[in-house]
């Protein structure tokens, strides 16, 4: 339902201004159903959201789609019913939890707030932005996002989603990052003081279901009069982003070693860097140069016959799989054996879970 009123025309002014109670009536109507989420005829019976739900939902959501986090934050949320059960967790059983979702720096974080809640605040999330900000993990966004939709703040929520809207919205031409800035002080000035966490959920409903990136459903949307973007024809084009810069490829090994009676050899990665604090295969640093091999123990060394292909944020991964069986005597220069039967391949994070699957093709093969 793409709109091109005016794409090649002169430039025409909104003919009204963004009222957010065409957007609260709308939302009303057409609010996505989420298991963190209170809905908001719930929200208007006096039903009031659970913080540690919402919180939790928020740092799984970061760079994360909805649909991809509803699994993890149910397997939380039913492992760990309370911020206090999960800040008594072990760390290595929150690490396999979270293994697939990604950015492992956030489950380390997730850890270290729910403690400091727990140790510093009585079990209770603070309810202003302030204070939310002083948690480990919890920056700008998140501090916005908690403090509005779990206690009703006036805070302005400024995610991808919101960023498209507002750009439309005022047919703003400045790239992001820059923009930045600009597009907050058009949400700020709609943000209102009635109901503020309802209306942060609305503008991120509005911009992931009707003004999406590729072909927006301007005529569906409750602010289509008030879209500058629209009437101008370039509500597609925004917002601006500058140019991304080629992700360079790092290469490496792995080393996945298989002990006679069953056992796998593996490692918990350092707290700093990649994959902190998650288990792995032993390997080789990843860098732009050829990795010097660095098996973890003697063994007869096999190329499990292709590559695993990763993509971080920063760079484009590709590590060479080296395969062996190892005998009872064998003494790792690092990691540990784990027992067959305490070894849970889904607690792998995704790299590591596709050279376990290389290495066990090529075992199946033999």
């Amino acid at each position: 339902m793409r709109d091109t009123t005016a794409a090649n025309g002169p430039k025409r002014r909104a003919t009204a201004s963004p009222d957010p109670a065409l957007l609260m009536a709308w939302y009303d109507r057409h609010a996505r159903e989420m298991p963190w989420r209170i809905g908001p005829e719930a929200r208007k019976a006096g039903v009031q959201p659970n913080p540690y739900h919402v919180w939790l939902s928020e740092i799984m959501l970061q760079q994360t789609t909805v649909a991809a986090v509803k699994e993890y934050w149910l397997k939380f949320t039913r492992l760990w019913p309370t911020v206090a059960d999960l800040a008594a967790a072990e760390d290595a059983q929150v690490m396999a939890a979270w293994a697939g979702l990604g950015y492992y720096a956030r489950a380390r974080n997730l850890l270290k707030c729910a403690r400091a809640v727990v140790s510093d605040h009585g079990g209770q999330f603070p309810d202003t932005e302030e204070a939310l900000l002083t948690l480990p993990g919890i920056g700008p966004y998140t501090a916005a996002a908690v403090a509005a939709i779990a206690f009703d703040r006036r805070a302005v929520v400024l995610d991808g989603n919101v960023e498209r809207v507002m750009a439309r919205l005022y047919a703003e031409q400045t790239e992001l990052p820059d923009a930045k800035p600009i597009l907050r002080a058009y949400a700020d000035g709609l943000t209102p003081q009635l109901r503020p966490g309802c209306h942060a959920q609305a503008v991120m409903d509005l911009g992931a279901t009707l003004c999406s990136p590729r072909n927006p459903a301007c005529g569906l949307c409750p602010w289509r009069d008030a879209c500058q973007g629209r009437l101008e024809g370039v509500a597609e084009t925004l917002p601006r982003k500058r140019p991304k810069k080629a992700k360079p490829t790092r290469t490496g090994i792995v080393y996945v070693v298989r002990r006679v009676d069953g056992a796998w050899l593996l490692e918990t990665r350092p707290e700093a860097g990649l994959l902190g604090g998650m288990l792995g295969w032993p390997g080789t640093d990843w860098s732009e140069t050829p990795p010097d091999p660095a098996p973890p123990l003697q063994a007869d060394w096999r190329d499990a016959g292709a590559e695993v292909r990763h993509t971080f944020t920063h760079f484009h991964l590709r590590l060479r799989v080296m395969t062996a069986v190892a005998d009872a005597r064998a003494r790792p220069r690092c990691g540990a054996f784990v027992a067959r039967a305490e070894f849970q391949p889904a607690s792998l994070p995704t790299v590591m879970r596709k050279a376990y699957d290389l290495a066990s093709q090529r075992w199946e093969r033999v």
